[in-house]
C-alpha cells in the first residue's frame, strides 16, 4: 500500500535544490533511504521516492513497501565500464610505446655493431705483421703485464725485457713469470728478459718505456747509444721530473738528444694485475703524430685492450701525473674516516684544479674529462689496487711517510710528483689548495688533520678565479 504525502523537507533546502536544476528539463529519481528500518526486515524496508520536475518545482515523495513494488533496479555504472576502456587503452598505449622503445633500443644496437665491424674489417693489420721485435725498459708490474700482452697479439714477436735485477731477469727466462710482482701469472714463451742494452735494442721496431720518471733520465743515459734515432717510444711512465718538472715527452727526446725521436704516450685507467688477467680495460694513446698513433693503436689494440688516440699529449700526461697526487689525497681521507661526504668533495675539487692547470698548460679540457682524465682519476683515487691511495690511506692513519716507503716493493710516483705540484701551481698562476696540501703533508709541514681543517676553511672565491 502506497501512502502519498508531502516530503519534509525545509523550504531552504527545497529553494537550493529548484535553484540548482530550474535550467534542467531532466526528470529524475533521488532514492534516500528512511527511518523506518527498526520496524522493518531489510527486505521489506520501505523506499522513499522524491519526484522532481523541473517545470513544476514541487516534491512528492512515495514511500513503497518492498514486498508491494520493487524499487527500480541502479542504473549500469557508465562510468565504471569507461574506466575500464580507459584503463585497457592505457594499458595497450604503454605496452605499444614499450615495443616502439625497444625497437628503437635494438636498431640503434644493431646499426653500432654492423659499423663496428666494418671499422674493424677495414682495420690495417700490417703493422703487427711487420712488427718482429719489441724492447720493454724497465721490469716493473706494468711493464711487465704490457711485454705479456704484446706477446700474446703474435706468437712469432720477439717480446725482450730490458730489466737491471737479474733475479728477475732469471725468474722470466727460466720459469717464464716475474717472480717479484707476477709470481703466479705465466708469460708468454717469446718473452724474453736480459740485463744487456745492446741485444735488447738492436733492431727493435717499438721501445715501451717502462721505467719510474724519477730514474728515466739516468737509465736513458745509458742505453742512449744503442737507440736508434726513428725507433718510437711508447711511454708507460706517468709523472713530472721533480727538479725540471719535465714530462716524460720533454725527457725522451732531450736526454736522447733527438728532438725528433717518435714519441707516445699511453695512459688510461689501467691496473697492471687486470691486464695480466685479461680483464677488459681502455687507454689512449697520445701523439702529435697521427700517423704514428694509429700505428701504435694497431700494435697494442687487441679483445681486451681499447685503444683511443688522440694528439693532446701535454693533457694526457699532466692528468697521468696528477692523479697520482689526488689519490694520496684521497686515500688520506680515508685513512681518517672523513667518510664518502668529504671523499666526493675532494675528489671533485681535485678533478678541477687538474683541469684549470692542465687548460693553462695547453691541454683540452675534454681531455681531462676523457680516459686519461677522469677515467684515471676515478680508478686511482677510490680502488685499493691502487699504490699512491695506499700510501696516502697509511699517512692518513698515522704512519710515517719513511715507514710507508720502506715496506713498499713498488714506486708511488705521486710522492714525488707532489713536490712538483706547487712550482708547477706558481708558474702558470693556478691556485691548487688540495694538491698543494699534499705535497706539504708529503714534505712533514703540514698534519693530515691541520690539512683538512685547513681546506675546509677556504673561502669560497678562489673556485671562480681560474
Amino acid at each position: 500500500m502506497a501512502l502519498l504525502f508531502e516530503p519534509p523537507l525545509s523550504t531552504s533546502i527545497a529553494n537550493n535544490y529548484s535553484s540548482s536544476y530550474s535550467q534542467s528539463s531532466l526528470h529524475f529519481n533521488l532514492l534516500l533511504p528512511t527511518n523506518f528500518s527498526s520496524f522493518a526486515p531489510k527486505s521489506q524496508q520501505p523506499i522513499l521516492l522524491l519526484h522532481h520536475s523541473t517545470t513544476t518545482c514541487k516534491y512528492t515523495s512515495t514511500v513503497c513497501a518492498a514486498a508491494a513494488i520493487d524499487p527500480p533496479p541502479p542504473p549500469p555504472d557508465q562510468n565504471r565500464s569507461d574506466s575500464r576502456d580507459d584503463t585497457a587503452e592505457v594499458s595497450l598505449e604503454a605496452a605499444s610505446t614499450a615495443r616502439d622503445r625497444q625497437k628503437i633500443v635494438r636498431v640503434a644496437w644493431e646499426k653500432l655493431v654492423r659499423w663496428s665491424r666494418s671499422w674493424r674489417n677495414k682495420a690495417k693489420t700490417d703493422v703487427l705483421e711487420r712488427t718482429n721485435k719489441v724492447v720493454v725498459l724497465g721490469g716493473g708490474s706494468f711493464g711487465t703485464a704490457m711485454a705479456s700482452h704484446v706477446a700474446g697479439r703474435k706468437a712469432q714477436m720477439e717480446v725482450i725485457m730490458l730489466v737491471r735485477d737479474p733475479q728477475i731477469c732469471q725468474s722470466i727466462n727460466e720459469k717464464h713469470c716475474n717472480g717479484k710482482y707476477f709470481p703466479d701469472h705465466k708469460l708468454p714463451e717469446n718473452v724474453i728478459a736480459t740485463t744487456d742494452a745492446k741485444t735488447a735494442l738492436t733492431g727493435a721496431d717499438f721501445c715501451l718505456h717502462a721505467v719510474p720518471v724519477q730514474f728515466s733520465c739516468s737509465f736513458l743515459e745509458g742505453v742512449a747509444e744503442y737507440v736508434e734515432p726513428g725507433l718510437p717510444f711508447i711511454s708507460l711512465s706517468k709523472g713530472l721530473e721533480l727538479n725540471t718538472l719535465r714530462m716524460m715527452s720533454q725527457i725522451i727526446p732531450q736526454t736522447l738528444r733527438n728532438s725528433r725521436q717518435p714519441f707516445v704516450a699511453l695512459s688510461g685507467p689501467s691496473f697492471a694485475l687486470e691486464l695480466m688477467n685479461k680483464l677488459p680495460t681502455a687507454m689512449v694513446v697520445a701523439s702529435k703524430d697521427t700517423k704514428l698513433a694509429n700505428t701504435v693503436q694497431q700494435l697494442l689494440a687487441s679483445r681486451n685492450l681499447r685503444i683511443n688516440t688522440t694528439s693532446d699529449v701535454i693533457g694526457v700526461e699532466i692528468a697521468g701525473a696528477l692523479k697520482n697526487v689526488l689519490a694520496i689525497a684521497a686515500g688520506i681521507v680515508e685513512g681518517l674516516n672523513l667518510g664518502n661526504n668529504s671523499m666526493a668533495a675532494l675528489v671533485a675539487q681535485g678533478c678541477s684544479e687538474i683541469r684549470w692547470l692542465s687548460t693553462k698548460m695547453g691541454a683540452k679540457s675534454t681531455t681531462i674529462s676523457g680516459l686519461s682524465g677522469t677515467g684515471d682519476i676515478m680508478l686511482t683515487c677510490f680502488v685499493s689496487l691502487s699504490r699512491n691511495r695506499t700510501v696516502g690511506v697509511r699517512l692518513g692513519s698515522g704512519e710515517t711517510l719513511d715507514d710507508i716507503l720502506c715496506s713498499m716493493n713498488q714506486v708511488a710516483e705521486g710522492v714525488s710528483t707532489a713536490g712538483a705540484v706547487i712550482a708547477l701551481a706558481q708558474k702558470y698562476n693556478v691556485k691548487m689548495p688540495v694538491l698543494t696540501a699534499v705535497a706539504r703533508i708529503i714534505d712533514n709541514e703540514l698534519t693530515p688533520q691541520k690539512a683538512v681543517f685547513e681546506l675546509m676553511n677556504l673561502p669560497q672565491v678562489f673556485i671562480y678565479l681560474h
